[in-house]
């Protein structure tokens, strides 16, 4: 402290002294900057400057003013203080403005440029940079180039011209590997890793952001560095690939850390703002001065003194406030350390339940998908073998059903993708008339069993074809005229559509699902849609139910892009509403008699294919789906046979079953692929979620048909290969 105040007191009278010092010059404080810069002391380089602008003020050196006003800024740049760092690049370019053009000219056009990206203020960015980039070219001087296309490039990015950023960078990208060059191509490529990861491309990105990485190792960018790790951390967070997710993310917050602290033995927020008062205070003693100067000397000399005592006094508050400060922000940082840690350990348990819930979610819908799709082929199979009239409508009810059922198993299974916004929505024909009378003819039998009147009111000016998702739709239909028909006994449920409006071809419907069943208490209105929510323990050992279908009906209907709503009085039933808008189309939807021509039958005469698949069901499912078209087939029930029926025999094609006793599909076809590159090898697969198509074609997989499979699809895929 005792330190601390005679600096203050040489520093004050330095400043109000008549006599000039023989070493007080420009030179001679640009030494004083630099090396205070070098040694991280940023407090004394913005001492220094303040009095080297002061000295160039009173000798009237215009020029040098300049330099050092611009210094100024460059401090305050570095420092990340960008409205500082505008302020003072402006009033440098104010007063180049009046003198030939210079180098420095046009780095305080760049620097301001610069501040203003920082600032958000993009417009005023790229004036800036196509200014200094004037000035270069006068002056020509070209080794600034690609720097200043560097940041016209992310100015692009940032007000959306995507495109022209893609080129600049790519321009950047392209250049040979030179010192002077290291830094601009390494963000050159974190630059348009992250254009990348905005069109979900993650392995482009990831490898854009690695070769970012790779370059910056060899400079000494920490803030690019850290940028760059926080960049790939994201990417394989979105690639579900949480640990190296966490390893950058890790390595990205140490390096935080490491910055946070350099940044704080540059200039603390106390110096900071000790500067900054002492700035404002050294101007009021400027003007002060400069009008006691015509003041006799004695009067002069009496107010100097004052001041100085004034200034000592403030400066010692400001060093006790410092001080104090210091404490506060000790013990801070101490409780943000604790604090930090208890999130990792949380991040970890989440992490952890996170990759047990995916785990579980890939068992579930491998059980699941397994048997449905043999009772999707049977169906299929039936309907094949031209049955009775009177068993057509079961058979297609039947269809209906289970294409539904499967529909629903996706839409479970992606639950997370809703609540992460990753769902696409569909927008494709369908006929809503048809739609809602196929799911009444499903849930015809639910009607009966608990004696319910089910109706359907449908509005004849709805028009026959709209745009939007179809598949969407049906889940939220088939969840609540589920939960109606299964909660009331001896009662009506009723199913509204109407069209309000009709307006620039778009149709804006209101539906509405009322019951007469057993209600929903007036406490249990609003948490009904949360997940596992059935109003009471009792309802659901009486009724059943997972407590996840309102729950998925809320955000399906929000993502389509309505609000539903709920009334309900306990004992008296229950009513849903809901509005949508649909666009009206003009095509024509194909009959449901036609079969869709996916595919040439000619191609799959006297076809061999080796079938490789452990389900009894399904293996008969699948030689029969493939003999009414004229395949013959061998079957094969494990992956260690597989191989040595591969390397004995001849096969047109194989459908490679993914998970098999012993040694799995893709295990095998690994191996085959050793010594076959030739035959196309199709999986066959329970496990729906899309991350796992990539990875079964990289063991040498030609394409993948999911299970339960359409049978129109399945032969379309065998014949785009045979």
């Amino acid at each position: 402290m005792k330190y601390l105040l005679v600096l203050i007191l040489f520093f004050n009278l330095q400043l109000f002294s008549q006599e000039k010092e023989t070493l007080d010059s420009v030179a001679y404080y640009n030494n004083l900057i630099n090396s205070s810069i070098k040694n991280n002391d940023y407090k004394y380089a913005l001492n220094y400057t303040q009095k080297s602008i002061l000295y160039c003020e009173t000798n009237n050196r215009t020029i040098d003013q300049a330099a050092q006003i611009f210094q100024l800024g460059k401090i305050y740049y570095d420092l990340k203080k960008p409205s500082d760092a505008i302020e003072y690049f402006s009033e440098s370019i104010s007063k180049y403005e009046r003198s030939e053009l210079t180098p420095n000219y046009a780095k305080s056009y760049f620097y301001l440029g610069l501040s203003h990206l920082n600032k958000g203020n993009f417009a005023s960015a790229e004036i800036c940079l196509n200014m200094a980039k004037k000035i270069y070219d006068q002056l020509k001087i070209e080794d600034t180039k690609e720097l200043l296309s560097l940041y016209k490039g992310i100015v692009f990015k940032m007000k959306g011209n995507d495109k022209a950023a893609s080129s600049i960078f790519k321009s950047i990208i392209a250049k040979a590997d030179s010192p002077n060059l290291l830094n601009s191509k390494a963000e050159a490529l974190y630059q348009i890793g992250l254009l990348e990861e905005l069109e979900s491309r993650n392995n482009l990105a990831l490898n854009y952001f690695n070769k970012a990485l790779t370059l910056n190792g060899k400079g000494s960018n920490l803030e690019q560095k850290s940028n760059i790790l926080l960049a790939i951390s994201t990417v394989y967070d979105k690639m579900l690939d949480k640990s190296k997710a966490y390893s950058y993310l890790k390595q990205h917050l140490n390096l935080e850390e490491n910055i946070s602290i350099l940044n704080n033995k540059k200039l603390g927020i106390d110096d900071y703002e000790n500067f900054k008062n002492s700035e404002r205070l050294k101007k009021l003693a400027q003007i002060k001065k400069q009008t006691k100067e015509k003041e006799k000397t004695a009067k002069f000399s009496k107010l100097i003194n004052i001041l100085s005592i004034a200034l000592i006094a403030i400066l010692s508050l400001l060093s006790l406030s410092l001080y104090k400060n210091n404490i506060i922000r000790s013990k801070t940082n101490k409780l943000l350390k604790e604090k930090n840690n208890e999130l990792i350990i949380a991040k970890e348990k989440a992490e952890k339940a996170s990759k047990a819930r995916s785990e579980f979610l890939s068992t579930v819908s491998h059980e699941l998908r397994t048997p449905l799709n043999a009772i999707n082929g049977i169906t299929y199979l039936l309907l094949q073998s031209k049955p009775k009239k009177s068993q057509l409508q079961y058979l297609q009810s039947l269809k209906f059903s289970g294409d539904y059922l499967a529909d629903f198993i996706n839409d479970i299974l992606e639950i997370n993708k809703i609540e992460s916004n990753k769902v696409e929505l569909e927008s494709i024909p369908f006929d809503l008339k048809k739609l809602l009378k196929n799911i009444q003819n499903s849930l015809q039998e639910l009607a009966s069993k608990n004696n319910n009147q089910f109706q359907l009111e449908i509005d004849s000016e709805i028009p026959d074809t709209l745009l939007g998702d179809p598949t969407k739709l049906s889940q939220v239909f088939l969840n609540l005229i589920n939960n109606a028909l299964k909660f009331t006994r001896d009662g009506n449920v009723t199913v509204i559509t109407k069209l309000l409006s009709l307006k620039n071809s778009t149709a804006t419907l209101s539906f509405e699902i009322s019951d007469t069943g057993i209600g929903i208490p007036k406490d249990k209105l609003k948490t009904v849609f949360e997940s596992f929510s059935q109003g009471s323990i009792e309802i659901n050992r009486k009724y059943g139910g997972t407590g996840l279908g309102l729950n998925i009906v809320k955000k399906l209907i929000e993502l389509l892009g309505g609000e539903i709503k709920l009334e309900s009085i306990l004992g008296k039933g229950s009513k849903f509403s809901f509005t949508l808008d649909f666009k009206v189309s003009d095509q024509q939807l194909p009959s449901e008699d036609l079969p869709r021509i996916l595919y040439d039958p000619s191609l799959f005469k006297d076809k061999k294919v080796l079938l490789v698949e452990d389900n009894k069901i399904n293996q008969m499912v699948s030689k029969k789906m493939l003999k009414n078209k004229g395949i013959s087939s061998e079957i094969i029930d494990n992956g260690e046979d597989a191989i040595t029926a591969m390397k004995t025999n001849k096969y047109d094609l194989v459908l490679m079953d993914v998970h098999l006793p012993g040694i799995n599909g893709t295990v095998a076809t690994k191996k085959i692929r050793e010594f076959d590159q030739k035959t196309p090898i199709i999986a066959l697969t329970a496990i729906s979620l899309n991350e796992n198509r990539e990875m079964l074609l990289s063991f040498g997989m030609n394409d993948v048909i999911t299970k339960p499979f359409v049978p129109d699809d399945f032969y379309a895929v065998i014949a785009k290969y045979i």
